[in-house]
């Protein structure tokens, strides 16, 4: 019954910004971690960033100064706002989450940076 679903993708130009999120429904008992990955057609699925329960982050180097990862706990959703987007930021982002011991993905929101 849990699910993750995303939303916030879209269209944007080089140097704008946008914002994801991942809401986790269900009967949830805990959540261990949660990540945002990303990718782009013909490449390797690519960890982005993750926030740890204790709302320490980590970002891959591609993206460190420019995208943000948080967590509202009291909505189960976890965000990943990317600012000064980059061509090379296009992609299908996709949120993961460990819930209740378990791993769940979600469906994938497309991110195209295009002029």
């Amino acid at each position: 019954q849990v699910q993750l679903v995303e939303s916030g993708g879209g269209l944007v130009q080089p140097g704008g910004s946008l914002r994801l999120s991942c809401a986790v429904s269900g009967s949830i008992f805990s959540i261990y971690s949660m990540t945002w990955h990303r990718q782009a057609p013909g490449k390797e699925r690519e960890w982005v960033a993750r926030i740890l329960t204790t709302g320490k982050t980590y970002y891959t180097d591609s993206v460190k100064g420019r995208f943000t990862i948080s967590r509202d706990n009291a909505n189960n959703t976890v965000y990943l706002q990317m600012n000064n987007l980059k061509p090379e930021d296009t992609a299908v982002y996709y949120c993961f989450g460990v819930v209740n011991t378990k791993d769940y993905w979600g469906q994938g929101t497309q991110v195209t940076v295009s002029s």
